[in-house]
């Protein structure tokens, strides 16, 4: 489908990217800046994050993400679905903490008295002496490790400091309620092959949310890839309210 091969590119471009935007997604960037009262580029990109997920959910990590492409690019030989469930709490055990340690130090330092979106980054550009590219490679690593080993986009269930500025803000969406792009199913059309399930890089049971008639899960990204495989037009999108 075109809008895989379009969502694909700008992810691969978000990824070849990475060496130059990694310090705008670093969470100690922004305790640094929070222990002089700053408020860095990576906070200021966290807060856009929130914003958009009540009207696109988590689309940056289905769309725009440099990790996401990375982790995209592993499923050329990692198709292992990754167990999830009660491990995909790992996250927030981490974001917790992160978001007490900015709250404390931004008490402690009189509160965020001034702005540098390019705080420490020189010239703009995240990778520009040896310890950058040590950092670099670092998380490279790290997220592919997780994929070899967790299976497709581990990163993404289970250590993304990101993904729950993103979950809060889908949770407000559906709680208020706020109108947002969503993934519809149409239950009659479904045949049960299955097919969607193998295609979702998030590996959610598609075809079980389907039969319930619910695509409400904090681990989507609206990719579409459910939607695009399906020849039965038994998912679509749309933007609207939740279905109640």
């Amino acid at each position: 489908m075109k809008r895989q091969r379009i969502r694909k590119a700008i992810l691969l471009i978000s990824f070849l990217l990475f060496p130059i935007t990694i310090y705008y997604f670093s969470p100690v960037l922004v305790i640094q800046g929070a222990s002089q009262g700053v408020v860095v580029g990576s906070l200021i990109l966290f807060g856009l994050m929130f914003l958009s997920s009540l009207f696109l959910g988590r689309g940056f990590c289905g769309w725009a993400c440099p990790a996401g492409g990375l982790q995209e690019c592993c499923t050329l030989s990692v198709d292992k679905k990754v167990a999830g469930g009660k491990f995909n709490l790992i996250k927030y055990i981490i974001w917790v903490p992160w978001i007490l340690t900015i709250i404390v130090l931004a008490l402690l330092a009189g509160g965020f008295n001034s702005v540098d979106f390019f705080y420490q980054i020189n010239d703009g550009i995240s990778v520009s002496d040896k310890f950058g590219y040590i950092i670099y490679y670092f998380f490279v690593g790290l997220i592919v490790l997780l994929a070899l080993a967790g299976g497709k986009r581990a990163f993404c269930h289970y250590i993304c400091w990101m993904a729950p500025f993103m979950v809060i803000g889908s949770k407000i969406k559906s709680v208020l309620p706020i109108p947002s792009l969503r993934v519809r199913p149409i239950k009659d059309n479904c045949k049960s092959c299955k097919s969607c399930d193998g295609k979702c890089p998030m590996s959610l049971p598609v075809s079980t949310m389907v039969q319930q008639d619910s695509m409400e899960n904090t681990e989507c990204i609206l990719c579409g890839q459910c939607v695009d495989t399906c020849t039965k037009g038994a998912l679509k999108f749309s933007f609207g309210l939740p279905k109640r």
